[in-house]
């Protein structure tokens, strides 16, 4: 099921984005960017590495928790998870990345 991209600008003035599912979950979110043209080239950035599982990188923060980023072919990080308390749910969330990114509308809150 498709999710949508969240664009909106933070309280220190820079844009970003955050990827939901189609249940509404948060599965992933951006860097800042100063611009936002930079932002929305982000997304789709985003919408193009997604189906790629190689484009992941899961790892084990110094805090227990997995997490997942999501990489361009620059091996710039595109996207990060939240916490997840095993690999097999970071893994898992990739998955929900990719499903969510495949069609997904950007709403965008930065107008």
């Amino acid at each position: 099921m498709a999710g949508k991209f969240e664009l909106y600008k933070d309280n220190g003035g820079e844009f970003r984005f955050r990827l939901k599912a189609g249940n509404g979950e948060t599965v992933g979110t951006s860097e800042g960017y100063k611009q936002k043209a930079s932002a929305e080239n982000g997304i789709e950035s985003v919408k193009t590495n997604a189906p790629n599982e190689s484009r992941f990188e899961v790892k084990e923060g110094k805090n227990g928790k997995w997490y997942f980023n999501l990489k361009a072919a620059n091996g710039q990080v595109i996207l990060s998870s939240q916490g997840y308390a095993s690999e097999a749910g970071a893994r898992e969330g990739t998955g929900a990345v990719a499903r969510a990114a495949d069609g997904a509308k950007v709403d965008d809150q930065a107008i």
